[in-house]
């Protein structure tokens, strides 16, 4: 048995004899084809599925929430924001229990509670209930993002780290497009109530299978629950300018999709399209775009380099925005599509860069991504439902469109900056 395994040294007393060194870290973590990589792979994205069809359970359904409850756009849209709003404010600290506790601890019990909450949410008697539910499902939901991305930094090889997380945010993407979809069908025929509570059940089996198949954690330290320590932390992480633009990033990436999928139901309800809920939910299935270009991020990395792969993504997205204005189907479709992929891949390239980038206290780097991440998300659904009650889609669009201006101008930055370091670096060594 290996020194490794046994806990044993690995120095030999022997003089003579060849010095042993034990296996290396690095050597030991999950590979693609390697042992435990696809159960790994297969638990995560059953917890990203369980993950984003909860928290977006009530976003194809707001017309539905609407009329029950006799509210506006804007003010159902809050369904969907308390969720995105309770996962940014609870993100951070929960990302500290899994420094403390594990990650895997932390994500199971975060899905215990999110998927019972999810079975409460079909039953609230009025719209303040339901903003209430969900704003503890979405603080719930906080466990799993940072600690999934947390874990795999940890256990996954370095190179096959940006596909691992593709794999998540695929897992994502399929969960936020079966839920909308499903959604849609089930309310046609027996209400937004009865919708999200087949949602509930559905991430109840999803988090017991994510149990059952993840592996147990096997390059996991403890750290410290200590605030002075987390303060310190989060303090290191905000001074890196690398990791201020990416959270900045994910923030405006996630403030397009949420305002676009948070309108697009009440968009397509009325004149000239006047599509039925089912019909409504389908479209939803665009999602399925979103998880091929998230798995296929890592390859966009390596063609085009990470601020390549940003540039292309932010361009897909305006190009899909100003496709989405015409008043035809096949084309607000076509710009869905083309919004949805470009999301997605700029989405799993910088959550991949944060786990790169940060060599220590990975859990709150990649918390500060997730909690800018949805509190774009918040901003997204609720400005873009405010800009659709003033100024129809246009409005929603054209809050896209400030968002996607600043992804190209932070990415412009941060090609300045890398190339001032690059000249600084043969100065700095002479």
């Amino acid at each position: 048995m290996s020194p490794a395994s046994t806990g044993a040294s690995a120095t030999v007393d022997a003089a003579p004899s060849v010095p042993v060194s034990a296996p290396s870290a690095a050597d030991s973590r999950l590979t693609p084809g390697g042992p435990g990589y696809r159960r790994m792979s297969l638990a995560l994205f059953l917890a990203g599925v369980a993950t984003f069809a909860l928290l977006y359970s009530t976003q194809a359904l707001l017309p539905l929430i609407s009329g029950e409850f006799g509210v506006a756009a804007s003010e159902a849209s809050w369904t969907v924001a308390a969720a995105t709003g309770g996962l940014a404010l609870f993100v951070l600290p929960m990302s500290a229990l899994s420094e403390r506790f594990g990650r895997r601890a932390v994500m199971t019990a975060s899905l215990a509670v999110a998927v019972s909450v999810g079975l409460l949410v079909p039953f609230a008697p009025s719209l303040g209930a339901l903003v209430v539910l969900r704003a503890v499902q979405g603080a719930a939901l906080a466990g799993l993002p940072a600690s999934a991305q947390a874990y795999l930094a940890e256990e996954v090889r370095p190179k096959a780290l940006v596909t691992a997380i593709g794999l998540f945010v695929a897992g994502n993407s399929v969960g936020g497009m079966s839920g909308r979809v499903i959604t849609g069908w089930v309310a046609q025929e027996w209400g937004w109530r009865v919708a999200v509570g087949v949602i509930g059940v559905i991430a109840v089996a999803c988090a017991i299978a994510f149990r059952l198949l993840l592996p147990a954690p096997r390059h996991f330290t403890a750290g410290s629950l200590r605030p002075r320590v987390l303060l310190d932390t989060v303090r290191d992480h905000l001074a890196n300018p690398l990791l201020r633009r990416l959270y900045a990033i994910g923030a405006l990436f996630m403030t397009v999709f949420g305002g676009v999928y948070t309108v697009i139901g009440y968009r397509l309800t009325g004149a000239p399209f006047g599509l039925p809920q089912g019909i409504i939910g389908s479209i939803f299935l665009v999602y399925l775009v979103g998880t091929v270009s998230a798995s296929t991020a890592g390859r966009l990395v390596g063609r085009l380099g990470r601020r390549g792969a940003l540039y292309l993504a932010g361009g897909t997205t305006a190009a899909g925005l100003l496709l989405s204005l015409a008043p035809v189907l096949p084309l607000v479709l076509l710009g869905l599509v083309l919004i949805t992929a470009g999301f997605f891949a700029g989405h799993a390239v910088a959550s991949s860069a944060v786990s790169k980038t940060a060599t220590q206290g990975r859990a709150q780097a990649s918390a500060l991504y997730q909690s800018m991440y949805y509190i774009g998300s918040s901003v997204g659904s609720t400005v873009g439902a405010t800009a659709f009650h003033a100024d129809g889609w246009a409005g929603t669009v054209g809050v896209g469109l400030l968002a996607v201006v600043g992804v190209v101008t932070i990415t412009v930055l941060g090609t300045r900056a890398a190339r001032v370091a690059a000249r600084r670096e043969p100065l700095a060594a002479h």
